[in-house]
């Protein structure tokens, strides 16, 4: 999807996808909450679009809401879906590449991990809470922890340019959340493989200067 079409007909669509999204993670304790969406830049706002925000200030006093309360909130408005980090789950955001070797050493060991990709080439990998992360993780600008006080968007909530959508939904694995130390390991040999095979490369060029 190259671009999305801001139009009525995109709200009616999506304003009951993303409701019934809403629900079923609500009723499931996850703590939803509406956020701002791409359209909201579109009328003389020339800021570049980072990311859904909550688009309410009170958005922590709406954590835990009832179902019923949180179909309301959907009801006339096509917000993007947001959950709070923290709480009843982290995520761990990632780029493109390390989300990959991530997601393959997940299914080489037959790890439960829900995992979430968005448009903008970020990956999100859930988790329990944590109360640490790894320095090895911290060290890299490209990795983000979402914990306590931060939040992140799920399905089906829209970029500019495509829909944040389920690499590994949390029904495959019935809505078990990986450990977020196994999850943080994961990552660090994902990170460890990837710094290898940099520096393979960077070996093979070496020789093949050497060799001109």
């Amino acid at each position: 999807m190259s671009e999305m079409d801001w139009s009525d007909g995109w709200h009616g669509a999506f304003r009951i996808e993303l409701r019934a999204a809403a629900i079923g993670l609500a009723s499931r304790g996850w703590p939803v909450f509406p956020g701002t969406r791409p359209a909201e830049l579109s009328a003389g706002n020339e800021t570049e679009w980072a990311g859904p925000v909550p688009a309410h200030d009170n958005w922590r006093e709406r954590l835990g809401a009832h179902p019923q309360r949180v179909a309301a909130w959907w009801t006339g408005q096509p917000f993007s879906l947001l959950v709070a980090t923290g709480i009843v789950l982290d995520a761990v955001e990632v780029d493109d590449k390390l989300g990959r070797r991530a997601a393959r050493l997940l299914r080489a060991s037959g790890q439960p991990a829900p995992i979430v990709a968005m448009p903008n080439g970020r990956w999100l990998f859930l988790t329990t809470v944590a109360d640490r992360f790894p320095a090895e993780l911290a060290a890299h600008e490209s990795i983000t922890w979402h914990g306590d006080g931060s939040w992140v968007p799920l399905p089906p909530t829209p970029f500019p340019h495509g829909v944040v959508h389920w690499r590994v939904k949390p029904e495959v694995w019935g809505w078990r959340l990986p450990a977020a130390e196994a999850m943080h390991d994961v990552l660090v040999r994902a990170l460890a493989a990837d710094v290898a095979s940099v520096e393979e490369a960077d070996r093979a060029h070496a020789l093949q200067v050497a060799a001109a």
